[in-house]
């Protein structure tokens, strides 16, 4: 199984590309590198609402107080998506989940005027409740 990149070699790997289905083949191909969720984490209190596909997020923190996301769904680009989302706040506390804006990131990967409005509305989704489940872990410490 491949590691997912970092932040900048993200934005380098989606500058390379030629055009978009190029990009959405390096979606999917960030979605297959992804960890596999384990089947018990496939509930519903796990589960995104505001998706068209199913999609279900969890969040621990590691002992050095790092939020470690783990993901999945059943539709291949939208667990690229995941990816992406992943890369863009891997290495982070969960206090700075809560304070980091990834807009701009999915602006300059040029993501957001390529996405259909249902995958944009479940992008959104997903970084509420990111940053939902962040904001719940850092009143824990």
């Amino acid at each position: 199984m491949a590691t997912l990149p970092d932040k900048d070699k993200l934005v380098r790997n989606f500058n390379r590309c030629a055009n978009w289905e190029e990009k959405y083949l390096y979606i999917i191909e960030l979605g297959a590198a992804l960890p596999e969720l384990s089947d018990s984490l496939h509930q519903p209190e796990n589960a995104i609402s505001g998706c068209q596909s199913q999609v279900w997020l969890h969040l621990v923190q590691d002992q050095n107080g790092k939020v470690v996301l783990q993901g999945d769904s059943d539709a291949a680009i939208v667990k690229g998506l995941i990816a992406v989302v992943f890369i863009l706040y891997q290495q982070l506390t969960p206090a700075q989940i809560v304070a980091f804006d990834v807009r701009p990131w999915f602006e300059q990967l040029a993501l957001t005027q390529h996405l259909t409005p249902s995958r944009t509305q479940g992008l959104e989704a997903m970084i509420r409740a990111i940053r939902h489940k962040a904001e719940s872990l850092s009143k824990l410490n």
